[in-house]
Order: C-alpha cells, then structure tokens, then sequence
C-alpha cells in the first residue's frame, strides 16, 4: 500500500539553492542527522560524531569502489559523452547527447581536463552502433583512451545545471578528489558512493569497518517514471564481498550500511562469504531488513529508488518527518550534501 506520507516523500521538493555544488571541506565538518528509529528522536551533529553515535560492537560497511572519470566533453562535435562500461580493451559502452550528432560512423574527439600537460596523441572514439535503451558502442581509435588526461568525474546533472544557475565553472580543480571516496580502490562505478564522500582516513581510523564493492551503474539514479513505483524496471549491478568480510560481521552486534550501495550489497547477497555476484535489490516499505542494523545515507532525490530504500529501512512517515527537518535546519542535499544516520 503506498500510504499518503510515502506518496508525499517521493514528490518532495527541495529548493535549487540547498542543492550542494561543492562538498564540506573537511568532510567531516558535514552536517548528521541522527535518527532513533524506536523512538522518532532527532538531533543535529556532524559527521566527526560519529564515534560518540556508535558502539565499539558496530561495524561500519562501506563500498569502496572508485568512481571512472566517465564525462567527455567533446567541443569539436558539440556533444558529451558518459562512459558507462569498458566491455572489452577500447569498446566502451555510453549514453550521449544530443543523440542526433552521434550516429554510427561519427568519430568524436575528447577535450583534456582543463590546465593538465598533456602527454601523448589526442584520442578518438568512433561511434559503432546505436543499442537498445539509448545507449551507444565506441571503439577507441589509436592508442587507449587516457581518462586521467581527457575524462571528467561524472558529477550528477543536478550540481552541474547549479552550478551554471548560480554562475559556478561546471569543473572545478578539486572535482577528481572530492568525488571519490578517500579509501576508493577497485575502478569501476559511473556515480560515487556518496555516503562514504564524508569521512576521513583519520575518522574512518576511529570506527571498526569492512568494505565491500558494489560497482555503481547509471541504473541507480534513474528516476522513476511508472506510475505505480513498484514497476519500475530496476537495474543490475556488480558486486564483490572479500575474504574476512563475514567473520568481521559476524563478532559485530550491528551491521552499519554506509549509502544505500552497502545496504544493497547486504541484503540481497546469499551469503557474506567471499564471492562476487550481481545484484538488482530493489528495496521499499514495507521490505523487512535482515542484515542491516543502521544506515548512514545522504538526503536524496524525489523519485528514486534511493529514497525509497531509505523509507524501507527507517519508515515513510519518520523519513518524512526527517526530510522536513532538514528542510527547516538548512541541510545541504544530494550528493556533496549533508547525511542522515538511522538506528
């Protein structure tokens, strides 16, 4: 049943200026809200609280996959590019716009990140074929594609078209390093896990943790467009839990998901023993956690299955009531935004 406090949840509207462009700098000075589920209680903290939040028997579970340099601005075609997958050495699959410029045979030509030396010939993509769902096959031409050199972090549309509103550059110099986690390490996610943005290698020092990989696809910001959530078609993503992640979890009391990637990877996994697999979880009330027992997340967007799954786990009505609060107490949102922690 889709109660009246969901419905609202899911067309939220947050103001265009509390959308964050920028992130908190430290990360840790961003601002938490803290939630008691049983209760309803809700206080104002930041992130460096976390310790004094937690108990030395909970465990952190934080996705440690890195986020690709995905987005090529390419001038000379007048398009962009967002590079989703490497299928095979130089075939990468993405989504461009606008679609018209960019027919099979079309050869685009990367910009370089702005103020790099560059080393080496400019690359080329030629658009093979067009696929299902609107997405494109490019072939690199020449020598591989150095993303370091010419690709962008693919920060969410919403913090570019801010940025533009409110008279911003669209990349900034600090963008590489403040879209990715400090403790990022296996490549391949096209959006950062953006939970895990706010903490430090020296308070991530404080907390017992573990990590697991789930590679974050387009999929997981789609919004969602059917009229009835529930048949929204959900999307596939990969994922690795490592060796010594399940007895960590099993002498800990409670399991904290860092974002809702770590909260997917817990609940849908057979088991927590070392194994990689796919997951397409998709979680909303009145789904009954198994393995999570506390969620750190940021606020999201109106429509998506992100929303969703933290109504799931901390209520429709309280997540409401928190989205509220937040409003209210001038939270950043989205992505460089301020967090929520729910136990």
């Amino acid at each position: 049943m889709i109660t009246p406090a969901l419905q609202e949840l899911l067309t939220i509207t947050i103001p265009p200026d509390r959308i964050a462009t920028t992130p908190a700098h430290p990360r840790d000075s961003a601002r938490l809200l803290h939630i008691v589920r049983a209760t309803g209680e809700m206080t104002d903290r930041t992130i460096r609280d976390l310790p004094s939040l937690l108990s030395p028997k909970d465990l952190l579970v934080l996705n440690n996959s890195k986020v690709i340099p995905a987005r090529l601005i390419c001038s000379q075609n007048r398009t962009e590019l967002l590079l989703l997958e490497e299928t095979s050495p130089g075939w990468w699959t993405a989504l461009g716009t606008p679609s018209k410029r960019l027919q099979p045979g079309t050869i685009v030509f990367p910009d370089p990140v702005p103020g790099l030396s560059l080393t080496g010939p400019a690359p080329q993509l030629r658009v093979e074929k067009t696929i299902p769902g609107g997405q494109l096959v490019l072939k690199v031409l020449g020598d591989s594609l150095n993303l370091e050199q010419y690709g962008l972090p693919p920060l969410p549309p919403y913090i570019l078209k801010s940025r533009k509103t409110q008279g911003q550059l669209d990349f900034q110099t600090s963008d590489p390093i403040d879209y990715q986690t400090t403790y990022a390490q296996p490549l391949g996610s096209v959006a950062a896990p953006t939970a895990g943005l706010h903490f430090t290698p020296e308070l991530l020092a404080q907390l017992p943790h573990a990590f697991v990989t789930l590679h974050v696809g387009l999929g997981t910001f789609r919004p969602i467009k059917t009229e009835d959530f529930r048949d929204h078609p959900m999307h596939t993503e990969h994922y690795q839990i490592p060796a010594g992640f399940a007895e960590k979890a099993a002498a800990a009391d409670r399991l904290i998901a860092v974002g809702t990637t770590s909260a997917r990877v817990l609940e849908s996994a057979p088991t927590l023993n070392p194994h990689q697999g796919t997951t397409s979880a998709f979680l909303y009330p009145p789904y009954e956690f198994k393995r999570v027992g506390g969620l750190l997340t940021n606020f999201h967007l109106a429509h998506s299955t992100l929303l969703l799954l933290v109504a799931a786990f901390t209520g429709p009505e309280l997540t409401l009531r928190a989205y509220r609060h937040a409003l209210e107490k001038n939270y950043r949102f989205f992505s460089f935004g301020d967090a929520m922690l729910v136990l």
